[in-house]
């Protein structure tokens, strides 16, 4: 691509740079890799800059007095910076043994052959910051800053065959960037999702968490995750997006938007592994309204008091679900902030009396107090003020 597309100097870490200054003046060739300089050319730089040399894993050890053990065996050395960041340098490598899901790699190849090994195109860049000079080997940045396409490096038969987790990371770049799949990658996609189910459930569900927190369209995420074939192996239960009035949300939280995707979500979680408290939360919404009932909506505050006592720890996650389907707030949002600032208890811990209090005014523990109980959060759930422990002893005598 034309030179004048790209910036005449990439703004990078100072940190970084005398990392990479450091290992060559040892004698050993450095560049930037990965998708930082994909992001970076996009106008972001969320990621950390990683590095790729020709020194192996002992050698940057032996160079620098501050590392940690990353991934040796695959040559990545952490190097910590003077404000204890680290930072990960890689040796140059290609893969030898792939089966689909790991690999084993060979060092004292050259850039060009560790860039080779890369999945897209637009991630099989390479900069050097201190002669300002690009490697691009297989045409990353044209496709990145002109053709806007998501392209495998070479065969992208062999790359999926590699390890097909980069199925799912092919989708999760289109729908995060907004850029087209390429044809024949697109088509090698398909045919290898025979391999999708030979993945870990734990790399299956950080990849579709990744693209629920970073799509720009949740409606393409899903589509793609359908018309790949993705879908019907790990979330056949994955319903329509359409219902999602907001394509772009500003809190993503992955188990609340997961909830509103999928039919038993909680049966998702389970099978991508998640946490027992993730699965408890998509079951606590499973179970909740997710809206109060008759007037809430429009903000009757009893109401809404009914919908937090019967919604329990789950609220907030509905009240998330709800604005991700509507766009906005939801419009009894407003009315749970008021009923939080003032203290009114929707639950049977808030009550202004406990068990042992009825237990002195003569009331048998067991179900006969469990009961006294729900029919007094029910009186305050009408009436707030009455949740003081007179007045509620008085409703407990009046019953009785």
């Amino acid at each position: 691509m034309s030179p004048a597309r790209l910036p005449a100097e990439l703004a990078l870490p100072g940190e970084i740079v005398e990392i990479l200054r450091r290992l060559e003046e040892a004698g050993y060739e450095t560049w930037c890799v990965g998708g930082a300089l994909r992001d970076r050319l996009l106008g972001e730089a969320d990621l950390d800059v990683d590095l790729a040399t020709a020194a192996r894993p002992e050698d940057v050890r032996r160079l620098f007095r501050r590392t940690v053990a990353v991934g040796e065996k695959h040559g990545t050395v952490g190097v910590l910076d003077r404000h204890r960041v680290l930072h990960e340098v890689t040796t140059f490598r290609k893969d030898v043994v792939t089966d689909g899901r790991h690999a084993v790699v060979e060092f004292g190849v050259s850039l060009e052959e560790d860039l080779a090994r890369r999945d897209f195109t637009i991630n099989a860049l390479a900069y050097h910051p201190i002669r300002r000079e690009w490697r691009d080997p297989f045409g990353g940045l044209a496709d990145l800053l002109e053709r806007r396409v998501v392209r495998a490096v070479g065969d992208p038969a062999r790359r999926f065959a590699e390890d097909y987790l980069r199925i799912l990371r092919m989708i999760r770049f289109a729908a995060r960037l907004g850029f087209e799949i390429d044809p024949a990658t697109w088509e090698e996609a398909r045919a290898g999702a025979a391999g999708l189910p030979d993945l870990s459930a734990e790399r299956v569900r950080q990849e579709w968490f990744k693209g629920l927190a970073t799509t720009r369209s949740i409606r393409r995420l899903v589509t793609l995750w359908r018309e790949v074939g993705a879908a019907a192996i790990w979330l056949a239960e994955l319903a329509d997006a359409s219902p999602f009035a907001d394509d772009a949300p500003a809190v993503r939280d992955p188990v609340v938007l997961t909830a509103g995707l999928c039919r038993d979500p909680a049966l998702v979680l389970g099978r991508l592994r998640a946490s027992n408290e993730e699965v408890a939360r998509a079951q606590a919404m499973s179970a909740g309204p997710p809206e109060p009932a008759g007037e809430g909506e429009a903000g009757d505050a009893a109401a809404v008091r009914r919908w937090l006592a019967a919604a329990g720890g789950a609220a907030d996650d509905l009240l998330l679900l709800a604005r991700y389907r509507r766009g906005v707030a939801p419009p009894w949002a407003d009315a749970v902030a008021e009923i939080r600032r003032r203290g009114e208890a929707t639950s049977r811990k808030q009550l202004a009396l406990t068990g042992d209090d009825l237990a002195a005014a003569g009331v048998q523990p067991g179900p006969e107090m469990g009961r006294l109980l729900e029919r007094l959060l029910d009186a305050v759930l009408t009436d707030p003020a009455r949740n003081t422990r007179e007045g509620l002893l008085e409703l407990v005598r009046s019953w009785r």
